[in-house]
């Protein structure tokens, strides 16, 4: 008979703070929270124990929270500045809230892919919070992964390797929205100036937890600075398989009024997509997130070879994005 298992890795299985319990639920990533109602304001001390639970488990999972959209956008603030994510389908009123109406009709754009939210930014967000309103009987799970986790579990021989590079993000899928029409071609050149290319290290250190982590993505990284293109796809797709690795990962299963917090710093995520014809509705939120160590502007003239464009336009029930115009995108 298995005997009871009181630690993991040093970290305790069931640990209380600020009135909180927090349970893990998976061996690398993953832990439920009990002890507060997010129609409430939370107070300095359950804040300050719900981000360090966040930073410790990558993951964290609220059950039960039957909040509004307010009540998500001030938990969200609790934490930093919400964010706006240029292409998602935001709310007609509220910027910062994305609304996922996901069935048949209107199937999600691109989340079946792993990856990190918006690495395409100069400083990717720091956490995003999702809460299920409607959630369908069979199918429609979220998996996460760890990559310190992923990191960790490379040989020693490629975590040198791979120390000290850089990686080049873009915005690639996005461009997908968009056609080769004139009017397209300079709304993308107008995106392309509010977001050019980003350079992340290939392994970023954790700002709270002083992890490593393997920070590059199979949606956003085109290429690996300053490689031969062919030696950066075979890294890259080595890289990439590390989230693929079950021991890494964590599957989440939805219920309605769930709310989960996930580390963008140090996971990867995947939405399945296996639900339709039922519908399945979200709530979301994004924090912003501060510099990665070693970041650095990438020069577009130098990396525009990397980013292909897939061929083909994908069904997309928001229309096409238009980039804002302003003073730095007004002569294109």
């Amino acid at each position: 008979m298995n005997t009871p298992i009181y630690s993991f890795q040093g970290r305790p299985i069931v640990s209380q703070h600020a009135g909180l319990t927090v349970t893990r639920v998976g061996p690398n990533l993953g832990a439920e929270i009990t002890g507060v109602d997010l129609r409430k304001p939370i107070s300095d001390e359950v804040r300050d124990a719900i981000e360090n639970a966040l930073a410790e488990n990558e993951l964290i999972i609220l059950r039960n929270q039957d909040i509004s959209s307010d009540n998500l956008m001030d938990f969200g603030r609790r934490f930093g500045e919400l964010t706006v994510h240029p292409f998602a389908p935001r709310d007609e009123n509220v910027s910062a809230l994305i609304k996922f109406r996901n069935d048949e009709t209107n199937p999600p754009f691109r989340t079946d892919v792993w990856h990190s939210d918006e690495t395409f930014r100069k400083e990717p967000p720091k956490a995003t919070i999702l809460v299920a309103k409607e959630v369908p009987a069979i199918g429609g799970d979220t998996m996460f992964a760890s990559m310190s986790a992923a990191f960790d579990g490379l040989s020693d021989r490629m975590q040198q390797f791979i120390s000290g590079l850089e990686a080049i993000h873009d915005f690639k899928p996005f461009r997908e929205l968009f056609d080769d029409s004139e009017d397209d071609r300079r709304n993308v050149m107008r995106w392309e100036q509010l977001y050019p290319p980003a350079v992340h290290p290939v392994v970023r250190v954790h700002p709270v937890t002083g992890r490593k982590v393997l920070f590059v993505n199979p949606q956003f990284t085109v290429a690996i600075k300053n490689m031969d293109e062919r030696e950066s796809k075979s890294l890259l797709d080595i890289l990439f398989q590390q989230a693929q690795i079950p021991e890494y990962q964590f599957r989440h299963h939805w219920a309605p009024h769930t709310l989960i917090m996930w580390d963008n710093r140090s996971t990867q995520h995947y939405a399945v997509n296996d639900y339709f014809p039922q519908r399945r509705y979200m709530e979301r939120v994004t924090i912003k997130g501060g510099p990665v160590t070693g970041i650095e502007c990438a020069d577009p003239e130098n990396v525009r070879k990397a980013i292909r464009r897939t061929a083909g336009r994908p069904r997309y029930a928001h229309g096409k994005p238009q980039a804002p115009i302003t003073p730095e995108t007004v002569k294109v």
